[in-house]
Parts: C-alpha cells; sequence; structure tokens
C-alpha cells in the first residue's frame, strides 16, 4: 500500500483507477487506499488546523462518476469511526466544496471533493481544501504519509453524518452576484443561454442560477448527472465538446454559451456568432472582466499562451502579463506570491480554462467566471452587442500545432530534463544554422517553463518544449504568424530531434 498510495499523488490532487472495464488500467483506488487516505486527512487537518479530530466538521461531496457514491461511503465511514463531524453535501462542485469551508451556513473546518477532473469514467480522485484554499503538492505528501502512519492513533470515537443542500446555498450565492451587477428584478430576462454540463456536476448553472433570473435556459444540453459521459468529454479543451456546444449555440441562435468540465473547476464560452472562446480567448475575455475594476494589473498564464495574447492583454488592455508555467496551482501560487511582493494581481488562468480572480478567494471557480461572462452579456445585450464585441481586437496565430512524444527510458524526469537542457544549448549555438539566413532564432527571455524559443523573419512564431506535470511525455507547443511556419519550425526541431535517444519523436 506504501507504493500504491504514492501512486495516487497528482499534483495537488489524488488521483487513479476506480474501476474495472479498461484493459491494462487496474484499481489502485481501492476501498482501503480511501480508508487510509481518510485517516491521514483527518491527522493532517487535525495538525494543520490545530484542533483534535473529535472536534473537526469536515464536508464532503463528489460529482457524477459512477465510482463517487461508494467512495464517499467508505470516507464518510472512516471519518465518522475516528469522531468527526460529516457533512454530506451530494453532489456536488469542486469550488462549492471549497465555498462550504466559508459559507457561515456551513462552516465545515475542511472539506474533500471526490472528483477527476475531465479524466475517463473509470478514474476518481480526491480534492481536499480548509478556509486558505486547496491543499498543495506538499501536502498531498503529508496526507499520504501520515495515512500509513500508526502515530498519532486516531481516537476511536463515533461521529456524525448530516445531509446539507450545498448546491443550493451555492446557487443562491451566484444568484446575489448576478443581482448585485445587474439589478434584482428579472436581471438575465431577454438573455439566451446555452449550458453544456457534459454529464457533470454543472446542470444546477442553467436551472437553479439562470433561469430563475429569467434567462432562457431551453437549448441547454447535457445537464443531467451521467458518469458514463455518454455525449462527450467533459472538458473545455476537448474539440468534440466544443464542436458540441458551438452546434447547439448555433441552431438556437443564442447570444452565448457556457460549457464546464466535471467537476466545474474550469469553464469556456462561446459567443453570439457560435464562435468558440477558448484557450487564448477565454484568457482574454477574463483579463476584460477584470481590466476596469482593477487597471494595469498583472495576469499570470500557463505556459502556452501566444505572442498574440501577450500583445492584447498589454498593447490594447494595458495590462501586465507574466507567461508562468503550466498547472493551475503553479498560476494561483503564483498569484498569491506577487500580491504578497506588493505587485498588483487580480487574475491567474490556464488556457484550460482555470480561472481564479483575487476577489474570489483566489480559487479557480468555472461558474463565477461564468457568471462574470453572464452579467457582461446581459450588459451588451441591452445596448444591442454580443460577448464578442469585447475581444474584437484579440488577434489568434495563423497556425499552431501540439506534438506529445514519449520517453521511452524508465527514469522518464531524467532524461525529460536531459533533453531540456541539450535543446536549450542546441538553439543557442546552432539553431540559426538550420533555420536559415532568412529566420532569426532566440531563447526567449525570461521563461519559467521548459525551453521557448522565439522566431523571427521570414519566419515568426515559437515553440516551447516542456516536461508533462505527471507523465513521461515531452508535449510541444508550435505557433506561427504566418502561413508555413509551423513547418518550418518543426524542420528545425526535427534536426535537433534526430540526435536525440530515448524520445519517441516520430509525430513531429
Amino acid at each position: 500500500m506504501d507504493k500504491g498510495l504514492a501512486a495516487l499523488r497528482n499534483g495537488s490532487d489524488i488521483r487513479g483507477v476506480a474501476l474495472e472495464g479498461i484493459e491494462g488500467e487496474e484499481v489502485n483506488l481501492t476501498s482501503d487506499a480511501v480508508r487510509l487516505l481518510a485517516r491521514g486527512f483527518l491527522r493532517w487537518a487535525s495538525q494543520r488546523l490545530s484542533r483534535p479530530v473529535e472536534t473537526l466538521t469536515i464536508a464532503v461531496g463528489r460529482d457524477s462518476r459512477l465510482s463517487g457514491p461508494a467512495i464517499v461511503e467508505v470516507l464518510t465511514n472512516e471519518l465518522v469511526q475516528h469522531g468527526a463531524r460529516v457533512l454530506d453535501c451530494g453532489l456536488a462542485t469542486t469550488p462549492a466544496m471549497f465555498m462550504s469551508c466559508v459559507f457561515e451556513e456551513v462552516s465545515a473546518d475542511a472539506s474533500v471533493m471526490v472528483t477527476a477532473s475531465h479524466l475517463p469514467w473509470n478514474r476518481n480522485g480526491l480534492k481536499f481544501f480548509t478556509a486558505d484554499g486547496g491543499v498543495e503538492s506538499s501536502d498531498i505528501v503529508a496526507i499520504t504519509e501520515l495515512a500509513e502512519s500508526d502515530e498519532p492513533l486516531l481516537p476511536e470515537a463515533e461521529g456524525s453524518v448530516e445531509k446539507v443542500d450545498l448546491i443550493d446555498l451555492y446557487a443562491a450565492h451566484l444568484r446575489t452576484l448576478i443581482c448585485d451587477q445587474l439589478g434584482e428584478v428579472d436581471p438575465l430576462a431577454g438573455l439566451s443561454v446555452v449550458v453544456d454540463a457534459g454529464n457533470g456536476a454543472g446542470g444546477f448553472y442553467a436551472t437553479q442560477v439562470l433561469e430563475p433570473l429569467g434567462a432562457d435556459v431551453s437549448a441547454s444540453q447535457f445537464l443531467e448527472p451521467d458518469g458514463t459521459f455518454p455525449n462527450h468529454i467533459p472538458n473545455p479543451e476537448n474539440k468534440d465538446a466544443m464542436a458540441s456546444i458551438t452546434s447547439a449555440v448555433r441552431e438556437a441562435d443564442a447570444d452565448l454559451g457556457i460549457i464546464f468540465d466535471t467537476d466545474v473547476d474550469r469553464s469556456s464560452a462561446v459567443d453570439e456568432h457560435a464562435r468558440e472562446i477558448n484557450r487564448n480567448s477565454i484568457v482574454a475575455l477574463a483579463a476584460v472582466l477584470v481590466a476596469q475594476d482593477h487597471p494595469g494589473t498583472t495576469v499570470v498564464t500557463d505556459s502556452v499562451t501566444s505572442d498574440e495574447l501577450t500583445s492584447y492583454l498589454e498593447g490594447v488592455l494595458g495590462l501586465h502579463h507574466l507567461r508562468y508555467k503550466r498547472g493551475y496551482r503553479n498560476v494561483i501560487n503564483k498569484m498569491v506570491e506577487l500580491n504578497q511582493e506588493g505587485v498588483d494581481c487580480h487574475l491567474a488562468i490556464e488556457t484550460s480554462g482555470h480561472a481564479a480572480y483575487l476577489d474570489n478567494y483566489s480559487l479557480d471557480d468555472g461558474a463565477y467566471l461564468g457568471t462574470l461572462i453572464v452579467c457582461a452579456a446581459a450588459r451588451l445585450k441591452r445596448e444591442g452587442k454580443g460577448i464578442s464585441e469585447l475581444i474584437a481586437e484579440l488577434r489568434e496565430p495563423a497556425e499552431s500545432r501540439e506534438v506529445r512524444m514519449r520517453i521511452t527510458e524508465d527514469e522518464f524526469r531524467a532524461k525529460g530534463t536531459e533533453v531540456l537542457a541539450k535543446c536549450e544549448a542546441w538553439v543557442d549555438e546552432r539553431a540559426q544554422d538550420v533555420a536559415g539566413d532568412d529566420v532569426v532564432v532566440t531563447l526567449a527571455r525570461p521563461n519559467y517553463e521548459g525551453v521557448r524559443a522565439n522566431f523571427d523573419g521570414a519566419v515568426k512564431g515559437w515553440f516551447l518544449l516542456r516536461m508533462s506535470l505527471h507523465d513521461p511525455i515531452l508535449p510541444l507547443n508550435i505557433e506561427s504568424s504566418n502561413p508555413g511556419g509551423v513547418e518550418r519550425i518543426s524542420a528545425v526541431l526535427r534536426s535537433f530531434f534526430s540526435g536525440i535517444e530515448g524520445v519517441d519523436s516520430s509525430a513531429l
């Protein structure tokens, strides 16, 4: 089990295989593992909060995954066995589970969300919160280590279980945000919104937030929780998912589309012309929504954003752009760090749709971002305009490509680190010779993740080579501002990888 729990660590989350049914994927998020993790979390929370275990109130919720109810039952039984008071929140979202530690009506000391985000139906996992926010990667290590420890011993005391309508409270919270911005009498009247919950936990947003305030949500789709995810992967980055909601917005002639991932900590949008607002454009839109109240603020993004986005944030909106690392905890923690250093920073966002506003507990919350977008769309509707007006000046690259290259050696992290070091040196010394006399290649500075190189001259663009956060993969992103540029950049990289062993670069 020692090895098993370590294998379940996934950055600041726990994730594993919870159900049989996919060949080659053995169940490792077992009942025994969940019991141990419940004990580890109790010990960790007791230490972090300086409270005896039997005085703790722990909220537990889940998304729509098939394995969710069984995992919640195991978690609850273990927590109660050691004297904790458990609040059973039922079907919930990850941001709502954090808010269970904030809402006075709930006042949980800590909370657990059973989810594996957008991963396949057989996976599941755990996310942990206190009122200070989500736990860090170091906390996950501590929780798993405490789970395996017999010291200090947990009490054998009978706790209690109470049911809490957390989503009702959370929906009321979001409705209040809308009414505060737009007025309390039918603030969304005349606005048509397609909500796509992907059969995850986000269906409440259409029926309990938008519809009661007057919005037409009749064209919304896949609101019913279904852990088999029969319609599309609940992931705003998935092409099929975005094609589905853009089609629904087009057919309904709706003003707006909002799409969530399974546990609703991510979202993206579709404009009134049925064009997706995703990746660079969702970052741009999220920034527009903070720029007026916080002029000149810094926006922290992940590492794969485009140069065109930087030009928009800085040249059009007058903000500062810090291109940082992949990983939602990385960008959020950087936002918190900057503010502690006295740098005004009100938004941290990944191109995946994880958006955290400083004014919203620095919490990545897809429904909160969706609510800001809905309010903006409602104001524009009253002026006879659409949401596309807000990002009309954003330019997109002419071409883009992503290649995921598998590291074939067992010690994949060491190999990945070696390849990145060689790539940086190669770009600095020899990439120019391969690129041609009409192209200038330079290393991007500053750069916080992997190797990013800029191309100028006959080819304008860039590439970013980095290590995957968790897998033996080297993701490679290439973009160009002019047609044909991606292939020119790819050719340069093929020359580099021709001399590299231990990496399958055939996809390049």
